[in-house]
This record gives structure tokens, C-alpha cells and sequence, in this order.
């Protein structure tokens, strides 16, 4: 259900108008508050994962995902926009990690049922396809370490800069080089990602990553 919910901290006072709906009246004009079970509960929640990112609550027009009582149905996935650059910065290593975990199931979630992607030139529309996309691209790259890095930040947006290492079925070696586009909703979760890669061809003896797959270790170097 579509409701707006204001952060001024003008005075209000509520009136009931002829629909029998509740409004808060300010100096901007009318905004209508929709009743129903919970619905203070799911703003102080949205206001919660706010708070979380260190960024200012905006006034909300957009319909949010609420279940039946008009609470909200999808978890928000903080740190929640708008970012700054260490949020974005926390962000970018909760991707990393999710990825370096090569669970095409769990990394799926982190995106918008309807998320929408262009990886190198294949272009892919929901969580269906992702799972299936990482499933395949997982078990054709052997050995896979990767690294991301914050590159820019804005508003719901950010822009990384990432390298992977990976071996083929031949056993010959490539490092990935690429850039992202990443935009998010306001649950935190990822609605669009634009992706262009080359790869490296690389002697086993030129590689550089070599931890234990899975998570990079807090003292491995990033990419700069």
C-alpha cells in the first residue's frame, strides 16, 4: 500500500478528512497516513536501518513491501542508502564476501526480486536467473579468489573497481579484471548491477592470490 511517510519536524496536527482516513496537517500541504495494524512498528523499523547507515531519513513516496498486518515483509539489508564511504565501503567487503563463498543461492539475496543485470554482455532479469548465472560461472571458474574496492559513492550508488583469479577446466590460469555499477533500494538491497570485465591469461607462477578459498583474510591487501 502506498503511504508517505514525513521526517519534517514541523508542527502537525491531525484532522480527519472526508474519505475517514487520519492526515496530518503542515504547512506543506496534506499528507495522508494510512491506518493499519503495525504500521508505526514498520516505520521505526525503516527509521532503525536509517540510523544504521549514518544517513538522513528521508520522506518515503514510494510503496514498501508490507505483509498482510502492514508490517514489513522483507528484512531491511543494512547498511541501508544514502551511503557515505565508509558504509559504501562496508557494503562493497559484504559483497566480496558473499561472493568468495561461490553460494549462488545465499549471494542471490542480497539482490531485488526483480533485480536487473548486464554482466559482461549476458543481461539478466531477477533472483532466478542470478542463482542460475553464478551456479554456471561458478563451476567453470576453478580456484576463484576475488577482490573488491570501493571506488565512488552516491546517494543509493556505488561504483567498484574488482580482480579475481581463476583456472579453467584446462588448467590454464586468468585473472579477471573489471568495474561495476551498483544501485540499491531502499532496503539495502542491490537493483541494479552493470558489469564489464576482461580477462588476464596468467602462468600459475604470476598469481597473487593465494589464501584458503572463501573469506580474503582482514590482512590480505586490497587491490590499491
Amino acid at each position: 500500500r502506498p503511504c508517505v511517510w514525513s521526517t519534517s519536524k514541523q508542527e502537525k496536527s491531525e484532522k480527519r478528512n472526508n474519505d475517514g482516513n487520519v492526515h496530518e496537517q503542515s504547512s506543506s500541504g496534506l499528507e495522508k497516513i494510512p491506518e493499519f495494524p503495525g504500521h508505526r512498528r514498520s516505520v521505526e523499523m525503516l527509521r532503525a536501518a536509517r540510523r544504521i547507515s549514518r544517513g538522513p531519513i528521508p520522506a518515503i513516496t514510494m510503496p514498501l513491501p508490507l505483509d498482510t498486518r502492514g508490517h514489513l515483509s522483507t528484512p531491511a539489508r543494512p547498511p541501508v542508502p544514502p551511503f557515505d564511504r565508509e558504509t559504501a565501503a562496508l557494503k562493497v567487503r559484504a559483497a566480496e564476501d558473499g561472493w568468495n563463498s561461490r553460494d549462488p543461492a545465499k549471494v542471490a539475496q542480497a539482490y531485488t526480486v526483480d533485480s536487473v543485470w548486464r554482466n559482461r554482455s549476458e543481461f539478466l532479469v531477477g533472483r532466478d536467473q542470478i542463482e542460475a548465472f553464478l551456479t554456471k560461472k561458478w563451476a567453470a571458474e576453478g580456484e576463484y579468489r576475488l577482490i573488491k574496492e570501493l571506488w565512488a559513492v552516491d546517494g543509493n550508488r556505488i561504483a567498484v573497481r574488482f580482480a579475481y583469479e581463476w583456472s579453467n577446466a584446462e588448467g590454464k590460469w586468468f585473472r579477471s579484471y573489471g568495474n561495476e555499477n551498483w544501485e540499491f533500494d531502499e532496503l539495502g538491497y542491490m537493483q541494479r548491477r552493470i558489469a564489464s570485465i576482461n580477462d588476464l591469461p596468467i602462468e600459475e607462477s604470476e598469481r597473487l592470490y593465494h589464501w584458503p578459498q572463501g573469506r580474503r583474510p582482514d590482512d590480505h591487501p586490497s587491490l590499491t
